[in-house]
């Protein structure tokens, strides 16, 4: 979702879409899965969070107040969650991947950063990002300073209109893409029926070895997509707002 970053569609409207989407789903809803990369920058000091986000915290709320499970996986935009949402929202906060049985299909869910061959760079990125003594360091900083360091960061590697990153273009062929490459590895060593990925801007339906249904969910900056498991099988949808611009 990327919630907070500007682009074509103005970030406010781009939350009231999600929050509308949540609206429509949640009658029929028996868990909901938010696969990382939530909001564009998070960061959790013991007293202080980012500004905004009200009206989706608010709905995220509305679910767990209801009795709707909600999972939030960490991505690479908003590793720094800690305690806020668990004891705040009642949300099951997942920092790596999740093997859950859900309807007797096997899953492998996971918001995809750092998975497959390649990509030193960004692995010890992560390592960085994850490091305690590090994370210490950086909550000394002042949070309007941290913010902006991070947000300037974030958005000088983007495209100022879509918000997308030149790796966030076309399909690359199975051969190149490192979500499907690392799956078709995870699928050698046990099975799973659905394995599913964020991180990668692409709504992708990939069938591999063994019968196994890859899902990588795209985005909410273009795409607008999300995936709804029935019981039975697993499919990926797009959301159209009843109406645009509210």
């Amino acid at each position: 979702m990327h919630l907070g970053l500007p682009t074509g569609i103005p970030a406010l409207q781009r939350e009231k879409y999600v929050v509308q989407w949540m609206d429509r789903v949640k009658e029929t809803a028996a868990e909901l899965f938010v696969v990382g990369d939530i909001f564009d920058y998070w960061f959790e000091y013991k007293y202080v969070i980012p500004k905004g986000f009200t009206r989706f915290l608010g709905k995220v709320a509305e679910f767990t107040d209801a009795g709707i499970p909600v999972h939030f996986f960490t991505g690479n935009h908003d590793v720094w969650m800690f305690d806020y949402f668990p004891e705040e929202l009642g949300v099951e906060v997942h920092t790596g991947p999740l093997v859950k049985e859900i309807a007797g299909k096997r899953f492998y869910i996971a918001h995809g950063d750092g998975l497959g061959p390649g990509d030193k760079g960004y692995k010890f990125l992560k390592k960085v990002f994850t490091s305690k003594t590090l994370q210490w360091m950086y909550k000394r900083l002042h949070p309007n300073f941290a913010t902006w360091l991070a947000l300037t960061w974030s958005r000088s590697r983007r495209d100022p209109e879509s918000g997308e990153k030149e790796v966030d273009g076309d399909f690359m062929g199975e051969d190149r893409e490192k979500l499907i490459l690392y799956a078709k590895e995870l699928v050698k060593q046990e099975h799973y029926d659905f394995i599913v990925f964020g991180h990668r801007h692409l709504p992708i339906d990939f069938l591999l070895p063994g019968d196994t249904r890859l899902i990588i969910l795209g985005d909410w900056l273009e795409h607008f997509s999300y995936a709804e498991f029935d019981g039975e099988t697993i499919e990926l949808k797009t959301f159209e707002p009843a109406v645009r611009g509210q």
